[in-house]
């Protein structure tokens, strides 16, 4: 009876140890780790070239975009830490077709993009949530006030609530 008991006992803890290692093991598997290995950073200058046709060139954006899915959040330093995405060059200019496009793609939304396109309730429940936000500065130093008044009729409702929050 004992010869079985140790039998169970070997036959538990080696099973526990190998499905131990059967779980682990994915882990190093090294197709995983070729998931984790990140592609080459963007040239900057294909970067800056998407940024700046991000103001006002759509045809260009998708044609970018179409050639590298990378651009769509990519950052250009204008200098001394002034960045800006194609999306938020959309949104100071007020260019409303590449600002949506680029959010159909999937690219980050902010405050200041939401304040240009007129989205009430992004705007307020973010400055709810967080109301010293009023004073951030957008990509070149540009306000909240500067978005809302390139939405143009639709964001009329959003300048006059940064206004009415003290907004400058």
């Amino acid at each position: 009876m004992e010869s079985i008991l140790v039998s169970r006992r070997s036959f538990l803890g080696r099973s526990s140890v190998a499905t131990a290692g059967i779980l682990i093991m994915p882990a190093f598997s090294p197709r995983q780790q070729q998931r984790r290995e990140k592609p080459p950073a963007l040239r900057q200058e294909l970067v800056k070239d998407f940024v700046v046709k991000g103001h006002g060139d759509l045809a260009g954006v998708k044609a970018m975009l179409d050639e590298e899915p990378g651009f769509l959040n990519a950052c250009w330093d204008w200098g001394a830490g002034d960045f800006e995405t194609a999306l938020e060059g959309a949104g100071h200019v007020g260019n409303k077709e590449i600002a949506t496009y680029l959010i159909s793609k999937g690219a980050r939304m902010n405050i200041f993009v939401a304040a240009m396109l007129g989205q009430m309730e992004v705007v307020k429940a973010i400055l709810t949530a967080f109301p010293d936000i009023i004073y951030s500065k957008g990509p070149h130093g540009l306000t909240f006030l500067h978005y809302a008044r390139k939405g143009g009729e639709e964001a009329v409702p959003v300048l006059e609530y940064l206004k009415s929050l003290g907004a400058a």
